[in-house]
């Protein structure tokens, strides 16, 4: 199975064993999890932007109140996951 050998300096690795013991883990399963889930949630926030993006016209037409003006730049979302 591929692996990684991260380095951290000595006060990462201290946190990152700290937070791992907190949930109970080892550090090597703690920070696959962390990774797994971060991974996850970008792909669930760039879907989400996308679905937004394709529909935002018709949110606009049935919430016209709600409308670009609202706090939304043109109505458009910008995917925060591919920065």
């Amino acid at each position: 199975m591929p692996a990684l050998n991260i380095e951290y300096t000595e006060l990462e690795l201290a946190a990152i064993r700290e937070a791992a013991a907190a949930d109970g883990k080892s550090v090597k399963a703690y920070v696959h999890d962390l990774s797994v889930r971060e991974q996850k949630r970008r792909t669930f926030v760039s879907h989400g932007v996308a679905f937004w993006n394709a529909h935002v016209e018709e949110f606009d037409a049935a919430f016209p109140e709600d409308a670009p003006g609202a706090g939304r730049r043109g109505g458009k979302c910008s995917d925060p996951a591919a920065a």
